[in-house]
């Protein structure tokens, strides 16, 4: 028995035929092969038993070397081709085995069927009939009728595919190409066909998946290249369209439109990675400004345009720029709905401009389509928080400042209001009592705005001044009106000096 894992039962799936019976039945001294010429036959046959493919073509190689005229060597050398899936090569060597001896039908029946697999139809059936009227074997007989069969029928699937194509008729063309390549599954043009029915049915991603296979079974194939790339940048992958048209020019540096296409492309991908590196520096308007030019240099692409706001709107809110940013991600996700990357940053401009209902829903949208997401996690944690904060004491409220004011602002907006509002400006008693609220709210604003470590605990949705929102206990600042006697909020930093007396 074959182990199944073994290089013979490999063989023998790619065969019709077991060929150590074919290598029996015609192993002798007909071949008339030397005694060198024989040890690497012998060698090679062991080799190829063990696996060993490499070191089995190379004595095969001098088998062929040393009698041109041996059938044997350069079948044994086909049948190596064949198991390390080199069908070109073993192509050339099996029509030579068959110029040397003619009745070698199990030579022909591979060769037909290599050929069927190529989509030569008409030279398979061929070999398929000069097998059957060259007294073969009962099993040969079996062989070459059922693929002679498999061929009429695949000459009348390319017959069907042609007629529906021609009549614009793309889906019932691709039902006859997918038919036909399951059996001639090496055949570049009928993969081609099929590509072009993909294009016009919108399916540009299978068409590249056949016109790379296309690339690789024909040699020289420019055109195949040339497509691949001009469909991946209208996919909006410009990196994958550079990569395939410099490709093309390998073939031809004076393919025209490859050139084109290529400076084109190049110019592209030089503003996009220039874009991207602003923003790993943090320099968010020049990389918005890269963008507008990517816009700009291909106008005619929407997804450029599409990817381009994206970016922009990214940048807008990294910069905190909430109103651009939202008018932006806004324009994005009209016409994608779910474009996580738009809804995140859209989210973070709502929570710059306190729009925590808003900035919610947009996190809760994009973890409908990304869950794992840690990042919209945290977002939406963050967002839930601020507004339940914001329904209690909200310190940039009270100074009348930005969540992303600078401390500056922060003290110049404390020192105005505190001297509006300080209590000794106040004669009223329920003036003033009004006054002393006011004027707490307004100090613990500024103590905690301007302390970086008490605003980030704020900025993250706890208010280091809440003895609720503090872990056991006690708040650090439950003051009376009275702890601020003879405090003088404007000493911290300014020129100014006042100096107010209490009864």
């Amino acid at each position: 028995m074959v182990a199944p894992g073994s290089v013979t039962s490999r063989l023998g799936s790619v065969f019709p035929l077991l060929l150590v019976l074919v290598d029996l039945q015609y192993e002798g001294a007909e071949c008339g092969v030397n005694a060198d010429v024989e040890k690497h036959l012998e060698l090679g046959k062991k080799l190829l038993a063990a696996g060993q493919l490499a070191d089995a073509l190379s004595q095969f190689h001098a088998a062929v070397d040393g009698d041109p005229d041996n059938y044997i060597a350069y079948y044994r050398r086909a049948t190596v081709f064949l198991a390390m899936g080199k069908s070109k090569a073993a192509l050339p060597d099996l029509t030579k085995v068959i110029e040397l001896k003619m009745d070698f039908t199990a030579a022909r029946l591979q060769r037909g069927h290599l050929l069927l697999k190529q989509g030569k139809l008409d030279e398979a059936e061929e070999d398929f009939k000069k097998v059957l009227k060259s007294n073969p074997s009962e099993n040969e007989e079996k062989e070459a009728q059922f693929q002679l069969m498999k061929s009429d029928e695949m000459q009348r699937l390319r017959l069907q595919a042609l007629d529906a194509f021609e009549s614009s008729d793309y889906t019932a063309a691709i039902t006859f190409l997918d038919k036909i390549l399951e059996v001639c599954v090496w055949d570049a043009e009928l993969r081609e066909l099929r590509a072009e029915c993909f294009i016009k049915e919108g399916e540009p991603r299978k068409a590249i998946s056949d016109l790379k296979a296309a690339s690789k079974l024909k040699n020289d194939n420019t055109e195949a290249f040339y497509k691949i790339s001009t469909l991946y940048y209208q996919l909006g992958d410009h990196e994958l369209s550079l990569s395939e048209v410099r490709e093309c020019l390998k073939l031809d540096q004076d393919h025209k439109r490859c050139f084109a296409h290529y400076k084109q492309v190049k110019k592209l991908n030089k503003l996009i990675e220039s874009a991207e590196e602003l923003i790993r520096d943090g320099r968010y308007t020049d990389a918005t400004s890269k963008y507008e030019s990517v816009m700009k240099t291909e106008p005619n692409v929407a997804e450029y345009t599409i990817r381009s706001k994206e970016r922009i709107c990214h940048c807008f809110s990294k910069d905190e720029k909430p109103v651009e940013a939202i008018r932006v991600c806004s324009e994005v996700l009209q016409t994608e709905p779910d474009n996580v990357n738009a809804l995140k940053d859209r989210a973070e401009a709502y929570l710059i401009e306190e729009m925590y209902d808003e900035a919610i829903q947009d996190y809760e949208t994009a973890q409908e389509h990304n869950e794992n997401d840690q990042q919209i996690r945290e977002g939406l944690e963050k967002a839930q928080r601020l507004l339940k904060q914001s329904q209690k004491r909200d310190y940039y409220k009270i100074l009348g400042v930005k969540r992303n004011a600078k401390k500056q602002e922060i003290i110049k907006a404390y020192r105005k209001l505190a001297l509006q509002w300080h209590p000794d400006n106040f004669q009223n008693e329920e003036e003033k009592k009004k006054a002393e609220k006011k004027f707490i709210d307004i100090a613990a604003a500024k103590e905690v705005l301007s302390d970086p470590e008490m605003r980030k605990k704020f900025d993250d949705g706890e208010d280091p001044l809440d003895a609720e929102s503090q872990q056991g206990g006690g708040s650090p600042f439950h003051r009376s009106w009275n702890s601020w006697q003879g405090f003088n909020p404007f000493s911290s930093g300014g020129p100014f000096r006042f100096k107010f007396h209490f009864n």
